[in-house]
């Protein structure tokens, strides 16, 4: 159950990504992120976080859901 929002401190504020943010922390290019989403494309990556809508036009990914996924890939690589 999520916190009500009285009750939340600033550093517990979820810290949100744009796609330029994402793309800078990954190295990961705009079209292979919206790839890695989609579960019809090759590139998808059910592990990749979900991004989540801010308005109409607008998505942000959390910050600490990015970052683990990035510390399990580089796990995962080094095998």
């Amino acid at each position: 159950m999520n916190a009500p929002i009285a009750n939340l401190t600033p550093t517990s504020i979820p810290q949100l990504l744009r796609l330029k943010q994402v793309q800078e922390h990954t190295g990961i290019s705009r079209s292979t992120i919206y790839s890695m989403m989609n579960p019809k494309a090759r590139a998808y990556d059910p592990t990749f976080p979900k991004s989540i809508q801010l308005s109409p036009r607008t998505v942000a990914w959390v910050a600490a859901e990015l970052e683990a996924w990035i510390v399990a890939k580089a796990a995962a690589g080094r095998g």
